[in-house]
């Protein structure tokens, strides 16, 4: 790691750590709150022999990527919550291609075009269902400027290393904010892709890049392979961090921008004696069930915080089989929970264990 930390926005330096990590494509389509990517990318992609293209649309964009993923060449898109809609089907082809890629969300508020502040409403579309069809995608949760950076990094590995589409998933308060970063010294190693469709001058047999088979027994044994695939991920790229978890009554939990809020309600809930922690995951796929299941020798409730409706709640809910209440608080439509809002929460159901 780079000793030198510069002061970036997390969408630039998302960015910056794409083209380090070796991204020799960005196809994408402004929208608020993720257009700085893309005005990175078209300053500093043609200064390194990369390719920006600001496509026509959301839709055209993600099908550029399904074309330069063929080709094996380490490619990027991004955008924010109603543009990841559209991106949906040509997600699925890439899936179902087995194609690695790295697509960005920066979230906004939703439903429909929503607000421009930040959210965390697209956790479903993210880790359930990024598109039509059986398929999962690895789905990385930075909490800060250096982890946009490093997440970024590991996505691109990760996606190659599995031959499956990554996301970065962010939102707005992570991408518009300002924090000192450090660069990984990155000297990017392209592993071989003997799958891949670069010209084969008579030398190989032809690859053929395709997520369509009209032979049903085809198609499940393809989606078999790839969920057995799928079971080395879990036991490879399952990431989070634990903070005051080893006697911790009530266990709260948090992701992205709302897990630095959650922190600091935990901090100040030890100070007034409540025996609080935090899980953070920092893959919502894979999940990190064991970490909730650990948890759960101390643990008599948990506490879901996010800038949602409630949407990660049900995973936890699943990873500990409801054997312990499992609250929920959150704000949603781009307003951000506080610590002392979290803190009043710990306490409810911290006088709640007493009674």
């Amino acid at each position: 790691m780079s000793q030198e930390k510069k002061l970036m926005k997390g969408n630039e330096a998302l960015a910056e750590a794409a083209i380090r990590s070796g991204c020799k494509c960005y196809f994408g389509y402004p929208i608020t709150p993720q257009t700085e990517i893309a005005a990175y990318m078209a300053k500093r992609m043609p200064k390194v022999g990369g390719v920006f293209v600001q496509a026509e649309s959301e839709i055209a964009a993600i099908n550029m990527v399904y074309g330069a993923a063929s080709t094996g060449t380490r490619c990027m898109t991004s955008s924010s919550s109603p543009g990841i809609s559209l991106k949906s089907e040509g997600i699925s082809y890439l899936a179902g291609s087995d194609l690695p890629c790295v697509i960005v969300n920066v979230q906004r508020g939703g439903p429909g075009l929503g607000g421009i502040q930040p959210s965390q409403s697209d956790y479903y579309m993210a880790a359930k269902a990024g598109g039509h069809g059986d398929f999962h995608m690895l789905v990385f949760a930075p909490s800060s400027v250096q982890e946009m950076a490093d997440l970024a990094a590991l996505a691109f590995e990760s996606a190659d290393k599995y031959r499956m589409p990554a996301m970065i998933f962010a939102d707005g308060l992570l991408g518009q904010m300002m924090e000192p970063v450090a660069f990984p010294e990155i000297s990017p190693a392209m592993p071989e892709k003997p799958w891949a469709c670069t010209g084969h001058g008579n030398k190989r047999e032809h690859n053929i890049v395709n997520s369509l088979y009209l032979v049903p027994e085809e198609l499940e044994r393809s989606n078999f392979e790839r969920f057995a695939r799928y079971e080395t991920v879990k036991k490879e790229l399952t990431l989070y961090d634990n903070f005051l978890t080893e006697d911790a009554d009530i266990i709260v939990t948090a992701y992205g921008a709302s897990a630095r809020i959650a922190r600091s309600a935990v901090t100040a809930a030890r100070a007034q004696g409540i025996k609080a922690g935090l899980i953070r995951p920092k893959t919502l796929w894979p999940f990190p069930v064991q970490a909730y299941r650990d948890a759960l020798s101390t643990a008599k409730a948990y506490l879901s915080v996010e800038m949602s409706m409630g949407q990660m709640v049900d995973d936890v809910r699943l990873a500990i089989e409801c054997s312990r209440p499992v609250h929920f608080f959150g704000h949603t439509g781009g307003v951000v929970p506080t610590p002392s809002e979290v803190l009043e929460q710990i306490r409810k159901i911290n006088s709640g264990l007493a009674k």
